[in-house]
């Protein structure tokens, strides 16, 4: 119970060490640094969306694709939904317009990156109910501890451009802490959803792929793929990715 507790909170805490950046650098965070972390998390989405939950989907349904490609493409079809419906900027429009609306922008904001977290709280929490039916504690804890490296970058990025667009700094700290509260939240809901639905869990197992894969292709790679310095965000890719891969297959 304890190493599930840790696991789930554990992404919170990547976004909140990220976040408190905003009290150590006095700028923003440079253009190449941006690109590679954002690139960097890309990497670890997507081979946590494989590893960790496409490919044991499939194993659980005793090699069966229909329950992940099912999965998988409701997930998508839901972020796609909730990306419609909530207004809020993308990563990186935060900088794209003027002071005078920067109270909203900021809560716009913070909706974009409570949008891109809740598939990630998801994820830790089907690969946790997962223990339960064929997935090893160590499997879900690496998935847990991929996803709070990839916040620490995430975190920074939200709260130092918070800051130069005049906000304080421990406002800024707290919105961008605050936007991975609803990881834990998404992670509890699906705990308790697997548990009651213990059948589905191939299909929750490809939703969250789904849903992450949708915040990779929808927000982050456009995001890397704008302006210069586009091939550190591949380096950031690659070294997210084997990292993710490693994690996986070593603590598997």
């Amino acid at each position: 119970m304890s190493t599930i507790l840790i696991g789930i909170l554990l992404p919170l805490a990547g976004t909140m060490l990220g976040s408190a950046f905003v009290f150590f650098m006095r700028k923003d965070i440079p253009d190449r640094l941006q690109k590679t972390l954002l690139g960097f998390a890309s990497g670890v989405m997507v081979a946590a969306s494989v590893w960790s939950l496409l490919i044991p989907s499939i194993e659980m349904a005793h090699e069966s694709i229909v329950p992940a490609a099912v999965g998988f493409m409701a997930g998508i079809a839901f972020l796609l939904l909730l990306d419609e419906l909530t207004p809020h900027l993308h990563l990186g429009a935060s900088r794209a317009e003027g002071p005078r609306s920067r109270l909203s922008r900021t809560a716009m904001l913070a909706l974009a990156v409570a949008i891109h977290n809740l598939p990630e709280g998801m994820a830790v929490g089907v690969v946790f109910a997962g223990s339960e039916h064929g997935l090893t504690l160590s499997a879900a804890l690496a998935v847990s501890i991929g996803i709070a490296i990839q916040n620490i970058p995430e975190g920074a990025i939200i709260s130092m451009p918070m800051h130069a667009e005049g906000n304080s700094r421990w406002r800024s700290f707290l919105i961008g802490s605050l936007s991975g509260v609803v990881e834990p939240v998404g992670s509890v809901a699906i705990l308790l959803l697997a548990s009651a639905l213990g059948v589905a869990l191939p299909y929750l197992l490809a939703f969250a792929a789904g849903a992450m894969m949708y915040v990779v292709v929808e927000e982050l790679i456009p995001e890397t793929a704008q302006g210069r310095h586009t091939n550190l965000s591949t380096i950031g890719f690659a070294l997210g990715f084997v990292l993710m891969m490693a994690m996986d297959v070593l603590l598997g």
